[in-house]
Parts: structure tokens; C-alpha cells; sequence
């Protein structure tokens, strides 16, 4: 059996195909589910995002007009998930989810008063910086991603990393709001 490219597997997914489907998301699924986790900071509501994601880009994946441009259509997809999920957990969370969320985790001050910071940015913002250090993407595959210049997601990570960077004393201790 021949070994199909990512191209070939993307084209052939969004002409149908399950099998190439399911050979792309398994390529792709440890990065969308980092992603996914970065934004929501749970295991659970981590995979429930990416399964919905899956479903979308399946019911959708025929739409999609250039197969090259798979990868960043997937995490475009899977970042509105992840705003639906916060915009739900905004409405409220059950107290024994709280609990359980943070049982058995240890977590430096520092990782969540980064997070928090990170919470509190603008998306544009916020958005750019979790791409490209929790996702390790390019300038161009996060302008592919947001559907926006390539100088654009550059002067937005220059920026969210000034703001970060304000709120930051000397000595690497973040300031507390």
C-alpha cells in the first residue's frame, strides 16, 4: 500500500473519504488536543472540545475549497469550540466541578498567575500567544488560523509580550492586580 501525503490525505477527506479523515485527525490530535487543554485548563472539557471540533470539521470538511489549508481550518474550528466551552463556564460551574478539577494537580503560583494574566488579555491578543507557545505555530500558519495578515499576528505577539511583560516586576515576580 502506498504511503499518501498530508495533502493527498487532506484532498481526499474533504472529497469524502473516512479513512483519510481518520488518518488526519489521528495526525493531528495530540496538537489540537494541546491546544485545546492550554484554553481550557481541564482534561475532561479538553476532550469533550475536541470531539466537537472532529464533528464539525467532518459535517464541514466538504466545504473546505483549499485541502492544503486543513491544519489551521481544524484549529480555527477548534478554537470557537474552546470560546463556546469558556462562554459556558462563564455562566457558571458546579461547585463539585471546581473540586474536582483541581484534586491531585500541583501547579506552580507562577503557571497560574500566567494563566490568569493570560485570561484577562484582550483575545486578539491571547490568541497569538497560545499558538505560537502552546501550539508551536508559525506567523503564517496563525495568520492561516485567524484569517488575518501575517504582519498583523507579528505585531500582536510583539505586543501581547509587551503587556506581559508590564506585568511583570523586576525580578521575573509577577505583579498581583
Amino acid at each position: 500500500m502506498e504511503e499518501r501525503t498530508y495533502s493527498d490525505l487532506a484532498g481526499s477527506a474533504c472529497l469524502g473519504s473516512e479513512t483519510a479523515f481518520a488518518e488526519l485527525m489521528s495526525l493531528l490530535r495530540r496538537r489540537l488536543y494541546s491546544i485545546a487543554y492550554s484554553y481550557l485548563r481541564n482534561e475532561e472539557d479538553a476532550l469533550k472540545v475536541l470531539q466537537e471540533t472532529v464533528e464539525r470539521a467532518w459535517t464541514g470538511c466538504g466545504r473546505l475549497r483549499k485541502p492544503e489549508l486543513f491544519t489551521p481550518w481544524m484549529i480555527a474550528i477548534l478554537i470557537r469550540c474552546c470560546a463556546d466551552e469558556q462562554k459556558v463556564r462563564r455562566r457558571g460551574i458546579p461547585s463539585e466541578r471546581i473540586y474536582s478539577d483541581n484534586h491531585g494537580k500541583m501547579t506552580s503560583d507562577r503557571d497560574s498567575d500566567l494563566e490568569q494574566r493570560l485570561e484577562r488579555m484582550k483575545p486578539k491578543y491571547r490568541h497569538v500567544l497560545m499558538l505560537r507557545y502552546t501550539a508551536d505555530l508559525t506567523a503564517a500558519d496563525i495568520a492561516a488560523v485567524l484569517k488575518c495578515p501575517e504582519d498583523t499576528v507579528n505585531s500582536r505577539l510583539h505586543q501581547g509580550l509587551k503587556l506581559l511583560q508590564l506585568e511583570v516586576q523586576p525580578g521575573g515576580v509577577f505583579r498581583h492586580a
